[in-house]
C-alpha cells in the first residue's frame, strides 16, 4: 500500500523523503524488517527501537517513525533521502495503532466491538458474553487474559490486550473467519500504551475498581490507574457502568458515550433483585431476578455476589444483541471458566474443590469471603507465591487465608529461580498474624491430595493461585501441572 495511505489518520512531520511511496510490511521489531518496511521506533520496558535506526536501514526499511522528544541527527541520514522516509509524531504507540488500523483495512468499523474494563470479572465476562452471542447465532472473537479465539482457533495470550498491531491483526482474522461481533478484555495498560487506539468500541463496559496494579513498571499511583480506566468511555459509543462501584462517578467523568448502568441499587437501570445463593450436591450457585431495562430471573452456576455483577455486564450486552431470555438463562446456569472461581468435578457429593486464579490478598479476599457465605464445614486453601515477586504478596495472602481460612496448605505456586521453602517462611509471617490452623507440604501435588485424602463432610476445598495455568515454573523450566489433572488423577487412583 501507499505510505499515504497508512499515515492517513495521523499528525505527522517529515523530516527526510516524502510519503508518496510504496511500502511492504508495518514492523515494530527490528528483527522483522524486510525489503520496503515502515518501522516504527517504540520505547519498552527492555529495548527502545530508536536504537535500532541504522540497523533496520540496512536491513531494506524504508520509512523509520520516531518520536518528537528523541533527538536523531537527521543531517547523518541525508544521504538515505531517495530512498528513506523519517516521519515524526507525538507518540510512536499511538502512531503505531492508527497505522496498523489503516494497514489491516481498517476491520474493527466491520466487527460490533465491546471492550471491559475494571480491576476483577473482565475475564468471566468476556466468556459469558462471547457464548452468548455465539448461541443467538452470531460469531464472536474473543482477546483476554487467558486465549484469544478466532474462529476454531485459540492463541494462548501473551498480554491481556495484545499489543496494537496483533489486536489489528486479529480483527483481521477475525473477520476472514466470518465474525460479526468480539468481546475482549481492556486492560489499564492496554490503554495507557494505547493498544486500543485506532478505533472505536461500540460498547465499554466498566465492571469495578480497586487498588491494583501499581507499581515502578505498571501505574505510578491509583490516580494513573484510574485515570488510564476512565479512558475508555472517550473511546466507545455506549458505556455500560457498575453503577455500585464507588469509582463509578470517577470513570466516567468528561465521558464523551451514552450512558447505561447496571447494579444492585434503585439507582441502576438493570438490576438485580432477590439474590439468593444456592447449594446443590457440591455445587454452588446464585439466583436472582432481573429488574428494570428487563424483567427475568436467572440461576448462575458461579458463586458468589460478585457473580452477580459479572453476569449483569454479561446481560446488559446482550440487551444490545436482542438475545433472547432463553439463551440467556442457559448460558447463564452452564457458564464455567477455566480458573476462575471453577468447580472441578470429583465424583463426590461431600466436598467441593474450586480452582480460582486469585493471587494477590485482594482477590483472595473477595474469594474466601464469598465462599464462607456458603457456610462450608471447613474452608480450607491451598495456595502459594510466585518467586521474584513483591514479598509483601506473601505476607498479605498469608494474613488474609489465617484469617478467614479453617486451615491453610502451605505450597508451591511458582517459585522461578526462588526456593519453595523461603517463599513459604514468608506467607507464614502473615499466617501468624492470625490464629488459623496451617500445615506445609512444598510439592503442590501432595498438598492437593492431602486436602483429598482428609476432606470432611461439606468442606469446600480453594486451590488458589493457579488458576487457567497449566504449569509450574522452577528454575527456568515449564512444567507440566494442571490441576484438573491433577485432581482427577488422585480421585481416580483413590477409587
Amino acid at each position: 500500500m501507499l505510505l499515504s495511505s497508512l499515515v492517513e489518520k495521523l499528525s505527522y512531520d517529515v523530516l527526510l523523503g516524502d510519503t508518496n511511496k510504496e511500502i511492504t510490511t508495518l514492523v515494530y521489531d527490528s528483527r522483522k524488517v524486510v525489503d520496503g518496511s515502515v518501522f516504527v521506533c517504540i520505547k519498552g520496558a527492555k529495548a527502545d527501537g530508536h536504537n535500532y535506526i541504522d540497523q533496520v536501514i540496512n536491513d531494506g526499511a524504508t520509512v523509520v517513525v520516531i518520536e518528537r522528544e528523541i533527538e536523531i541527527d537527521i543531517k547523518s541520514y541525508e544521504k538515505y533521502e531517495n530512498t528513506v522516509t523519517f516521519l515524526q509524531v507525538d507518540d510512536t504507540r499511538k502512531a503505531l495503532a492508527f497505522m496498523s488500523a489503516a494497514y489491516f483495512g481498517y476491520p474493527a468499523e466491520k466487527l460490533k466491538t465491546i471492550g471491559i474494563t475494571g480491576t476483577k470479572g473482565k475475564t468471566t465476562t468476556t466468556y459469558m458474553v462471547k457464548d452468548m452471542l455465539d448461541k443467538a447465532g452470531h460469531k464472536a472473537g474473543l482477546i483476554g487474559t487467558i486465549e484469544t479465539i478466532i474462529g476454531e482457533t485459540a492463541i494462548k495470550s501473551v498480554n491481556t490486550t495484545p499489543e496494537s498491531y496483533v489486536l489489528q491483526e486479529s480483527f483481521a482474522k477475525m473477520l476472514e473467519a466470518g465474525c460479526d461481533c468480539v468481546v475482549m478484555e481492556v486492560s489499564s495498560q492496554g490503554l495507557m500504551l494505547h493498544r486500543v487506539d485506532g478505533f472505536t468500541f461500540d460498547y465499554g463496559i466498566f465492571s469495578n475498581l480497586e487498588a491494583d496494579h501499581i507499581g515502578p513498571n505498571e501505574h505510578k499511583d491509583f490516580e494513573d490507574y484510574l485515570h488510564c480506566k476512565a479512558m475508555l468511555f472517550k473511546q466507545c459509543k455506549v458505556g455500560i457502568i457498575n453503577i455500585d462501584d464507588k469509582y463509578a462517578k470517577d470513570v466516567i467523568e468528561g465521558h464523551t458515550c451514552k450512558i447505561e448502568t447496571f447494579g444492585m441499587t434503585d439507582e441502576a437501570m438493570l438490576r438485580a433483585e432477590n439474590i439468593k445463593l444456592t447449594s446443590d450436591a457440591g455445587k454452588l450457585g446464585v439466583k436472582y431476578d432481573v429488574k428494570g431495562l428487563m424483567d427475568f430471573n436467572v440461576q448462575i452456576s458461579v458463586p458468589g455476589k460478585f457473580s452477580v455483577y459479572n453476569s449483569l455486564m454479561a446481560i446488559a450486552i446482550a440487551r444490545h444483541f436482542n438475545i433472547d431470555v432463553d439463551i440467556i438463562r442457559e448460558t447463564m446456569k452452564n457458564v464455567k471458566v477455566k480458573g476462575r472461581v471453577e468447580i472441578v468435578p470429583t465424583g463426590s457429593d461431600d466436598y467441593t474443590i474450586i480452582i480460582d486464579y486469585a493471587h494477590n490478598s485482594m482477590s483472595m479476599k473477595s474469594l474466601l469471603t464469598t465462599i464462607r457465605e456458603y457456610k462450608p464445614k471447613r474452608l480450607v486453601t491451598v495456595f502459594g507465591c510466585g518467586g521474584n515477586r513483591d514479598k509483601h504478596r506473601r505476607y498479605d495472602m498469608g494474613e488474609i487465608s489465617s484469617q478467614y481460612a479453617d486451615l491453610s496448605v502451605l505450597t508451591s505456586d511458582n517459585p522461578r529461580t526462588e526456593e519453595p521453602e523461603d517463599i513459604i517462611n514468608d506467607i507464614l509471617v502473615g499466617i501468624h498474624k492470625h490464629d488459623g490452623k496451617y500445615i506445609t507440604i512444598v510439592d503442590r501435588k501432595e498438598a492437593i491430595k492431602y486436602c483429598i485424602d482428609n476432606a470432611q463432610k461439606g468442606d469446600v476445598i480453594l486451590l488458589v493461585g493457579k488458576g487457567h495455568e497449566s504449569y509450574q515454573d522452577i528454575k527456568g523450566v515449564k512444567y507440566d501441572f494442571d490441576e484438573r489433572k491433577v485432581v482427577a488423577d488422585i480421585v481416580n487412583n483413590k477409587n
